[in-house]
C-alpha cells in the first residue's frame, strides 16, 4: 500500500461517530472518527508535527507564485500525502505570495496567525462537515489580509465568498478526498479572487500533480492536475 497510516501504512477507515482513541505517537486520548484498519490512531497535533519549519521557508521566499511555494512545503519532511497540515499550508503559501506581490501585511505575524487558526480545522472535515480544510484555509487567508472578524461587514463577506469559491471548485470534481488536489484548487481560486477584489497580481501557472503515485484514491483523468491530461508546469 502507498502512504495511509503513519504507523503501519495500512489503509484508513472512517467511522460514523466519534470514538475515544489513544494516539499511537503521543498516547493522549482523544475523540476521532479516523483510524487505520489495524486500529492505529494519530492525532492532528502529531500529524502536523514539524510544521514550524514552514515559517522559515515562507519568510525567506521571494516567489509571487503560491503554487511554487506550497510545492516547496509539500517536499518538506513534515508534510504527508494527506492531512491537516494542508489546512495551514494553503493559507501560508497565499500569504507569502501576496506579500511578495505587493500586499501590505506583516508576513511573520500573518503566518503565525494562519498557523494558529489552521490548527483548529480538524482532519476529515471535507467529508464530515462538507467544508474542505484547504478551502477554509483560503478563507482564513482572506480574513487575515482583510482584517475580517464576526462583526465586520465587507471583509466578513469577502472571507466567506473566498471559502465558497474554493469549495465550489472542489465540489465540482467530487471525491474521494485528495489534499493535494484540493489545495491546488483552493490556491488557484484565491489567485483570481485576490486579483478581482484586492488588485494584487499573484503569479499563476498550470499545475501538474507529482503525487498521484502516493495516493491510493487518485481519481486519475478526473483530476484537472493529472499527468494524463497532459498539463505542463
Amino acid at each position: 500500500m502507498k502512504e495511509e497510516c503513519l504507523i503501519c501504512n495500512a489503509p484508513l477507515e472512517y467511522l460514523n461517530e466519534d470514538v475515544r482513541m489513544e494516539c499511537a505517537i503521543c498516547h493522549e486520548k482523544k475523540f476521532s472518527k479516523a483510524r487505520c484498519i489495524n486500529g492505529h490512531y494519530v492525532c492532528d497535533a502529531c500529524h502536523i508535527k514539524g510544521i514550524d519549519s514552514m515559517l522559515g521557508l515562507c519568510l525567506a521566499e521571494t516567489s509571487k507564485n503560491p503554487i511554487n511555494i506550497i510545492n516547496k512545503m509539500m517536499s518538506l519532511e513534515f508534510c504527508h500525502t494527506h492531512g491537516p497540515e494542508h489546512h495551514i499550508m494553503v493559507g501560508a503559501a497565499l500569504l507569502t505570495a501576496y506579500k511578495n506581490a505587493g500586499g501590505e501585511i506583516c508576513l511573520e505575524k500573518s503566518l503565525l496567525e494562519m498557523q494558529n487558526r489552521g490548527r483548529s480545522v480538524p482532519g476529515g472535515v471535507c467529508g464530515f462537515w462538507g467544508a474542505c480544510g484547504a478551502a477554509v484555509s483560503s478563507g482564513i487567508f482572506i480574513s487575515i489580509i482583510s482584517g475580517s472578524t464576526p462583526l465586520t461587514i465587507e471583509s466578513f463577506g469577502l472571507a466567506n465568498k473566498m471559502t465558497s469559491r474554493s469549495l465550489a471548485a472542489i465540489g465540482e470534481i467530487g471525491g474521494p478526498r485528495c489534499c493535494k488536489r484540493d489545495s491546488y484548487l483552493s490556491i488557484l481560486s484565491a489567485v483570481d479572487f485576490v486579483r478581482e477584489n484586492f488588485g494584487i497580481e499573484m503569479e499563476k501557472k498550470n499545475v501538474t500533480c507529482e503525487y498521484s503515485a502516493k495516493n491510493n484514491q487518485c481519481i486519475g483523468k478526473r483530476c484537472p492536475f493529472s499527468k494524463a491530461n497532459q498539463q505542463t508546469t
